[in-house]
């Protein structure tokens, strides 16, 4: 379902790795080793983990672990597949306007957490929004499939679908762990948030068992823990996308690098779901507000910790205009963002432009 995200993953991939290459150094008292592994059998995408790590036992050890928590995560937070044993997103729909249904702890979480952030800087992501975006879901893989006959959704239809988007219609009993969808035909979609969310109960379980050194990139949500331990740098460099190249077979595809420590790199843009119309790209962000897709961006990256933080902010920050979406920035500490303007203009907060490369930054030891 999530057919150009994988483009994206391998953006993410081609740059960790290149990055990676430039590491060597074996001076520290402990001697460490990168790893890297994949799989592509979660959020429907490819996740790749990289850590250094004093043994390929060890490094295996947290490879299986991720990996495995991965696939329940992604289990849990899936809206179309059914899963013997398990109540999950897909659950709670079927169930709207029927009845509670109870669910593991991570769902009450990420349901929380989503509606949190929702009402704390009023935003445009609303987890709610199911019943507008499976509209938008089917005519965009229709359109894929058959793209002389891709066509928009009809307003009509939309708007329709838009009178069962009510946050406050989600109804989480945390005594019981049970989610009730109130109006029978409303729906959750996490996809906003879900991978972010999941990629960081990863990283710190990892880090909680002992991980010191690592990245994980799930399908574009890339989550640094702590600094390479190779001897050399101080951060890892995480390649930008740009929104004019397809990454996979072009060159010079980078629009910058990021240098971040311990920290959560989340880009949303045009250019990662899409089909096209009347030769018009047609992308997947959608704007609650038109029922279309948002127009102000290309793209929009966030840099913060928390990997889920990042994920909600970066689709919050895309469906805003520039000086609101600036200004939200603004407001939240710890939280850098670069916007990539329609005609290719990048803009970028202060914080931001002190860790890019094209301001000069680097990883090294030394600035």
């Amino acid at each position: 379902m999530y057919r150009w995200s994988k483009v994206v993953a391998i953006v993410v991939t081609l740059s960790l790795l290149l990055l990676g290459c430039q590491s060597g150094g074996n001076n520290t008292a402990i001697h460490y080793e990168k790893y890297s592994g994949s799989f592509y059998d979660s959020f429907n995408t490819l996740t790749q983990f990289v850590a250094y790590t004093k043994s390929e036992e060890e490094f295996q050890q947290y490879y299986d672990q991720a990996h495995e928590r991965f696939i329940e995560l992604h289990q849990f937070y899936d809206i179309y597949n059914d899963y013997e044993g398990i109540n999950n997103i897909k659950t709670i729909n079927d169930h709207a306007g029927i009845e509670p249904v109870k669910v593991d702890r991570a769902i009450i979480d990420l349901i929380l957490f989503s509606k949190k952030w929702a009402e704390q800087i009023g935003s445009d992501t609303n987890i709610a929004m199911g019943s507008v975006l499976q509209i938008w879901h089917d005519y965009r893989e229709a359109g894929i499939d058959d793209p002389m006959n891709a066509m928009l959704p009809p307003i009509e239809k939309l708007m329709m679908a838009a009178e069962h988007i009510d946050l406050d219609q989600v109804i989480v009993d945390t005594d019981n762990n049970t989610v009730y969808l109130a109006d029978q035909q409303m729906s959750l979609n996490v996809g906003a948030v879900a991978k972010g969310y999941a990629t960081e109960i990863v990283a710190n379980e990892l880090m909680a068992e002992g991980l010191l050194s690592g990245m994980i990139s799930a399908g574009g949500n890339v989550r640094a823990i702590h600094k390479p331990l190779d001897n050399v740098r101080e951060r890892w460099g995480v390649g930008l996308q740009n929104p004019d190249k397809f990454i996979a077979v072009e060159e010079d595809n980078l629009l910058d690098t990021i240098f971040v420590d311990n920290a959560s790199v989340v880009s949303s843009g045009d250019y990662q779901r899409y089909y096209v119309v009347d030769g018009e790209t047609v992308h997947h962000l959608i704007d609650p507000k038109t029922l279309m897709p948002g127009q102000y961006y290309r793209a929009v990256t966030i840099v913060t910790e928390d990997s889920g933080v990042a994920d909600f902010l970066s689709t919050a920050t895309f469906l805003l205009p520039f000086e609101e979406s600036k200004a939200l920035i603004e407001s939240l500490e710890d939280v850098e963002a670069v916007w990539v303007m329609p005609d290719g203009t990048v803009k970028a907060t202060d914080g931001m432009e002190k860790i890019m490369k094209s301001h000069g930054a680097t990883g090294a030891k030394s600035e």
